[in-house]
């Protein structure tokens, strides 16, 4: 295998199992081969990239040993196929000038869907009324109502009675609130938290805050969004209120969370994603054995999983390496 070169490009594939492989059109002269790996874990990064110019990637961490020139002396390009590109080191980038594109818009419909499934899933009990009646306590008691009616003893409201605030209004958020504007929900777009500009489409962050019964979270992690929904969030928050994040676990504080549940403040919660991923019991307060009577949702960071997200971020990969290869990059977020 010839190693990259002015001509010829070296494509590593790192977690190459959950991705559609194109084709690539290089313009000539350039040529290229590639390696694929099904899955790569953080301590096999370095290695497997010493002979690429071009890394593609979904979500595992690359830092800056790994974007080092001792580690990646070849490097030029990294495709995150995914729209977050919080998983690697983008300073190390810009000091080595190599390109970093994502994957933005690709997975649109399945996030916004899957969003409003949890949201019916953690309103509505669906998991516990699921588990209850298959263990036979239907039968068994006669009557359920009272096991699933709200803290204050009212049942679950509907559609029409929420209110739906959406943080975060690029491409997911605006579907997510189209989605539950259809359903009959009242919705509320969020100003960024801290925000002196004034626009009429969007509500000052804290008033979403008081005045949403479902709150979805849609935005990307930076040091702006980091643990940015915590303690005085939750205490402001109504208590019938349902969170739902869709966008990356750091941007909520997990302990916070467990505890406005415990302490009963809000109704539920429903996550697709965690601070530390892959998640289990040992890494993350949501899943721990003692919040097993809490009305917690979760799911394994699979919301953007649909046929068309898989057939978008095969065509969004190739037009991105083409692309750079001509020198006009595109989605370049570094």
């Amino acid at each position: 295998m010839p190693l990259p070169s002015a001509e010829h490009h070296h494509i590593v594939f790192l977690q190459g199992e959950v991705l559609q492989i194109p084709q690539f059109t290089l313009p000539a002269p350039f040529t290229y081969s590639q390696t694929v790996h099904p899955w790569t874990s953080a301590p096999e990064v370095a290695e497997r990239i010493s002979d690429a110019s071009i890394i593609v990637l979904s979500a595992v961490r690359v830092d800056a040993v790994a974007l080092s020139p001792e580690v990646s002396p070849h490097l030029k390009l990294i495709v995150i196929v995914a729209s977050g590109f919080d998983c690697i080191d983008l300073e190390a980038c810009r000091k080595r000038g190599i390109a970093v594109s994502n994957c933005p818009a690709a997975n649109i419909e399945a996030v916004s869907e899957h969003a409003i499934g949890m949201y019916f899933a953690a309103r509505r009990k669906l998991l516990d009324m699921h588990l209850a009646t298959r263990a036979g306590s239907w039968k068994e008691k006669g009557l359920l109502m009272f096991d699933y009616l709200d803290k204050d003893g009212t049942p679950p409201l509907t559609c029409q009675d929420e209110v739906a605030g959406i943080i975060g209004n690029g491409s997911v958020g605006k579907r997510i609130a189209m989605l539950a504007g259809n359903l009959g929900m009242q919705v509320l777009i969020s100003d960024r938290k801290t925000s002196n500009a004034a626009d009429s489409s969007r509500v000052p962050f804290d008033s979403v805050i008081k005045q949403s019964t479902v709150l979805f979270i849609a935005v990307p992690l930076n040091e702006s969004t980091r643990n940015f929904i915590s303690t005085p969030e939750f205490e402001s928050m109504s208590s019938h209120a349902i969170l739902v994040n869709v966008s990356r676990g750091g941007t909520i504080d997990e302990d916070a969370l467990v505890q406005a549940l415990r302490e009963r403040r809000i109704s539920g919660a429903a996550t697709d994603v965690f601070k530390e991923e892959p998640a289990g019991p040992g890494t993350s307060p949501l899943l721990a054995e003692d919040v097993a009577d809490l009305n917690i949702i979760a799911t394994p960071h699979l919301a953007w999983l649909s046929q068309k997200t898989l057939i978008n971020y095969a065509a969004k990969l190739k037009l991105a390496v083409e692309e750079w290869c001509t020198g006009q990059p595109v989605n370049v977020v570094t």
